[in-house]
């Protein structure tokens, strides 16, 4: 699978990726040709797809289509989704919202995040993490990966911090946590909001607590290919009453929640319509029946998982920090060493892999970001705020050469082949028991 392929459209297509067939066993995979060479594949059924739906879905969404009350505040399906996931995660106040990017987007709003501001953030991310910052004319400092964990590295944050400074953005990548023990006693050291970008850490926990209720805010995507899907939809987690109350009007036109049909209450803020609909309140209301269930499988399995590639010369799967007490596997995540696979490229790696019947993708690429920073900000109201020495010191200030690395090095597999039996981790690392046997011939080939 080639690296340019994006991480919305990777996960789409390995999930729906027909690969599952008879347990291979080591010796045999020692000696059995990977299909690339001409042997039998080693998996031919298709992994669990993903979303899972039955009759629960159907229901809410034909009542609620019949209802005629389609939209925020005509039902009740958002509002009790909004209860029911701060309930779940022990948040004081969720705000839901149309999707994961305006999550953000509404976070940073509401927190007075504006234009010559600046956003420390990980490079290992999802650009829409990016994109949201700079939607509100502020500059993303991107502070290095620590690669073991994927995450970013706590260690480097403080020598990024400037009189500029407004907030600091980790990513729980992957459903992994950042070390938040860390990041957030730098926070309060130079008085900075957190606000936890945790769209793919549905059920995460550091030291107990759900990811999403430690930092300032924590925000969260329901789009199809994660943990709790509803097509597209996110959520907005905070403890803080008052900032809650400025998340609403930040994603609702201004509005505060004491409205009635003709007398509005608006409130002093910038603000756009991010609202959720009542058919993904209904379609969230229905998954989180299942969110606990699958959450446990993944970890059972990814724990398997990583027992069995340990064992494999050259892999090395994703790292948790002493507090991260639960990882959401939105992705397992490893990274892969081609001088002990007689040098085989990673694409090949993949190639082999995919071959196998095992859907894999080697993740997030090192996007140009000096480039697409210098052209997003070639505006006139761009170049009003930042000064072009400015955008010229930035690739300096942004050295990311361990994010670098891990772009060529990563290998990634999605939440729903965890979701299925553990004979499926079997086959996997049969597969690449496979390949690094046989990985000299695949050079060649």
């Amino acid at each position: 699978m080639s690296d340019l392929l994006n991480r919305r459209s990777f996960v789409t297509a390995t999930a729906a990726a027909g690969v599952g067939a008879a347990l291979v066993g080591p010796a045999a995979a020692a000696a059995d040709k990977p299909a690339l060479l001409g042997g039998k594949r080693t998996r031919s059924q298709s992994f669990p797809a993903w979303p899972v739906m039955d009759t629960r879905e159907e229901k809410v969404i034909l009542a609620t289509l019949r209802s005629g009350k389609w939209y925020r505040g005509g039902g009740q399906h958002v509002d009790k989704f909004e209860e029911a996931y701060a309930r779940l995660t022990g948040a004081k106040c969720c705000i839901a919202t149309n999707g994961g990017t305006t999550a953000l987007v509404a976070a940073l709003g509401a927190l007075g995040i504006g234009p010559g501001d600046e956003v420390i953030v990980t490079p290992y991310t999802f650009i829409a993490t990016v994109t949201a910052i700079m939607m509100h004319y502020a500059l993303p400092i991107f502070v290095d990966i620590d690669p073991e964990t994927f995450q970013i590295d706590p260690a480097k944050i403080e020598a990024a911090i400037t009189d500029r400074t407004a907030a600091i953005l980790p990513v729980h990548i992957g459903g992994n946590v950042a070390n938040l023990d860390a990041i957030l006693a730098v926070a309060k050291k130079h008085n900075l909001p957190v606000i936890e970008d945790a769209c793919q850490a549905h059920m995460a926990e550091w030291r107990g607590r759900k990811v999403g209720t430690c930092g300032t805010t924590g925000c969260f995507s329901f789009q199809v290919t994660k943990n709790l899907p509803s097509g597209e939809g996110g959520a907005i987690l905070t403890n803080d009453h008052a900032l809650a109350e400025k998340i609403y009007a930040f994603h609702c036109n201004c509005r505060a929640r004491t409205v009635s049909s003709y007398n509005f209450t608006y409130m002093p803020t910038r603000a756009a319509n991010f609202r959720m609909t009542e058919f993904q309140g209904a379609l969230l209301n229905a998954q989180m029946t299942r969110l606990e269930q699958y959450a446990r499988t993944r970890d059972e399995n990814a724990k398997y998982l990583t027992s069995l590639l340990g064992d494999i010369p050259g892999l090395c799967p994703v790292k948790m920090y002493e507090g991260c007490t639960r990882n959401a596997w939105h992705l397992y995540m490893f990274r892969y060493q081609a001088d002990t696979f007689a040098k085989l490229p990673r694409d090949r790696f993949l190639q082999a892999l995919n071959a196998e019947g095992i859907p894999s993708g080697g993740g997030y690429t090192p996007v140009p970001w000096e480039t697409f920073l210098k052209e997003s900000f070639a505006t006139r109201g761009a170049r009003r705020v930042f000064s072009e020495e400015a955008l010229d010191r930035w690739p300096e200030r942004c050295r990311v050469p361990e994010h670098q690395k891990l772009c060529h090095e990563a290998v990634w597999f999605t939440q729903n082949m965890l979701i299925g039996p553990r004979s499926d981790m079997d086959q996997i690392a049969e597969a690449i028991r496979k390949i690094h046997a046989h990985a000299g011939a695949l050079l060649k080939s």
